[in-house]
């Protein structure tokens, strides 16, 4: 990976000729996006009645576009898909009902994460669990075992995932203002009300058997993507006093590459350590950035690469790397 030798200020420059929403590609990808995803959701629920083999094909497609329709949330969130700020907000609020996130409530945990990422003394706010091995070691036999199986990838990208999006997203959390806890019930009251009015056309058996493939299969595929673009190997942590903003950006977020089709269901998020220097980019300039700047164009993370980072839970201090369970029985990882 990249090292951030240069200044903060060469890396504002570089990010800031496309940290300006362009209204018309926005309105596209707005149309591109949630024209299909209610078309496909239409068909979802007429199909249920017909074969419930072709409910779960389409289920692949829909929660294809769902994933996109939240990276564009994730837009709303920075501020980054429009000009306006009210704008961003409306919109937002509408597409996390949609992904069945609460708008300001998940806009300040992914705050804190860009705020955070890589700083091993300020884990635990919209991140993937991640432990030292010093912590691991230490940690009750009961705590332990709750680390190892929500950091085992069955369980994380199935039973974890979904649950994040279908429970805990309903229930919030206590270290928020009001406006972030309101944003919590506001969307679950929408979801009721969205839930009784396709019951009422359809049934409510149609709903649960179309909406919760696509759920799973969204929220493992998300989740799956924020994993890897900060759990590979060689990636940055480090504690408070030495922690750099600008290499958690570049060292500790990777360039994930994926073809072109996963890339645009992904909205380009493969582009992370961009978007960590720069989450004012909205999502279509990404590659643009990517390809004008050769600052950028770091090691990409291939999915083979991706697949392999799957082993690594642990963080060693002792040798600043990501380590498996198995360093662990070898002693190759031991307390800093």
């Amino acid at each position: 990976m990249s090292s951030a030798s240069t200044g903060k200020e060469k890396w504002q420059k570089l990010v800031l000729p496309y940290a300006e929403p362009d209204t018309g590609k926005s309105v596209w990808q707005l149309v591109n996006t949630l024209g299909p995803y209610v078309v496909l959701w239409a068909a979802m629920l007429w199909s249920v009645n017909v074969s419930y083999w072709l409910t779960l094909l389409l289920a692949i497609p829909t929660a294809g576009f769902m994933i996109r329709t939240f990276i564009i949330f994730h837009d709303c969130c920075h501020g980054s898909f429009f000009r306006s700020w009210r704008d961003n907000e409306t919109l937002g609020t509408i597409l996390g009902i949609v992904t069945l996130t609460p708008y300001y409530q998940w806009r300040h945990d992914h705050a804190v994460h860009h705020a955070t990422a890589g700083n091993l003394d300020r884990r635990g706010v919209g991140d993937v669990p991640t432990w030292t091995v010093e912590e691991y070691l230490s940690a009750p036999r009961m705590q332990r075992i709750g680390y190892r199986l929500t950091r085992n990838p069955l369980f994380m990208f199935t039973i974890g995932s979904t649950l994040m999006f279908l429970v805990i997203h309903r229930l919030g959390h206590g270290n928020v203002g009001p406006r972030e806890r309101r944003s919590v019930w506001v969307t679950n009251l929408a979801l009721v009300g969205v839930i009784l009015i396709l019951g009422l056309v359809f049934s409510f058996k149609a709903v649960f058997l179309s909406a919760l493939p696509v759920v799973v299969l969204a929220s493992g595929t998300g989740v799956w993507l924020f994993y890897v673009q900060h759990q590979f190997e060689g990636v940055y942590w480090a504690r408070k006093d030495q922690w750099s903003f600008l290499r958690a950006g570049l060292d500790g977020s990777s360039y994930y590459r994926l073809p072109r089709l996963l890339e645009w269901f992904s909205g380009n998020i493969g582009y992370h350590h961009i978007h960590h220097l720069g989450p004012k980019v909205p999502n279509y300039r990404l590659p643009q950035c990517h390809k004008d700047n050769p600052e950028f164009q770091i090691d990409p993370l291939t999915i083979a690469e991706s697949a392999r980072s799957l082993r690594l839970r642990l963080f060693d201090e002792a040798t600043g790397q990501m380590v498996g369970f198995d360093a662990l029985k070898g002693g190759q990882a031991t307390p800093a």
